[in-house]
């Protein structure tokens, strides 16, 4: 495993702009909350508000999608519902360029009708097999939410590249991903928000 940061200088202006956004829109601080892995916190990072914003949904596109095509990956996704919005920025940002990256999404328990799939989003009767995937996720505490999409898509045969996430909480992803052997990427780390 190994942490993969980008040169840091690179789009330094729309980072600088996107975690504005993120402190404006989607940052908490001095609140009491529960969060997923069922700790509390007194900081929350609620990333929805950005991914949804049209400028914030546009530098998560072009900043995120920088780590997905240096790390070589073919399509996007992760565990519904966070990485949905993210993976659609991607998809839509890269459509832009000579390299378009699709996206995915896990659901977190098959449907009970239709195909019954885990993974949606692939055109009918395609499945990751020997695709090589980054795997998103909006906020980032403990890993075990992103670790459960991975281990869903490579149960499909894809390769995974790495997970890349918006903003990790410093609170053990890093070691869980050492740990699985998953090269992880954060874009910010909570800390830098935190005054």
């Amino acid at each position: 495993m190994r942490r993969f940061e980008p040169d840091a200088t690179a789009h330094a202006e729309e980072r600088a702009r996107l975690k504005e956004i993120i402190r404006r829109l989607s940052f908490k601080d001095n609140v009491e909350i529960k969060l997923a892995s069922g700790r509390t916190s007194n900081f929350y990072f609620n990333l929805k508000p950005t991914m949804l914003d049209a400028v914030g949904a546009h530098l998560l596109g072009l900043l995120v999608g920088e780590r997905v095509a240096a790390l070589g990956g073919e399509l996007v996704g992760g565990l519904e519902m966070g990485a949905v919005p993210l993976a659609t920025a991607v998809a839509t940002e890269s459509g832009r360029s000579a390299h378009p990256i699709s996206a995915f999404f896990v659901r977190k328990q098959a449907k009970e009708h239709g195909t019954r799939a885990l993974i949606e989003g692939l055109p009918p009767g395609a499945t990751l097999a020997g695709r090589r995937v980054v795997v998103l996720e909006d906020v980032t505490t403990t890993g075990g939410s992103a670790l459960k999409a991975v281990e869903v898509v490579l149960a499909d045969g894809a390769e995974v590249a790495g997970v890349v996430t918006i903003v990790d909480r410093e609170e053990g992803a890093e070691a869980t991903f050492a740990a699985a052997n998953v090269t992880f990427s954060p874009l910010f780390r909570g800390g830098e928000f935190r005054r």
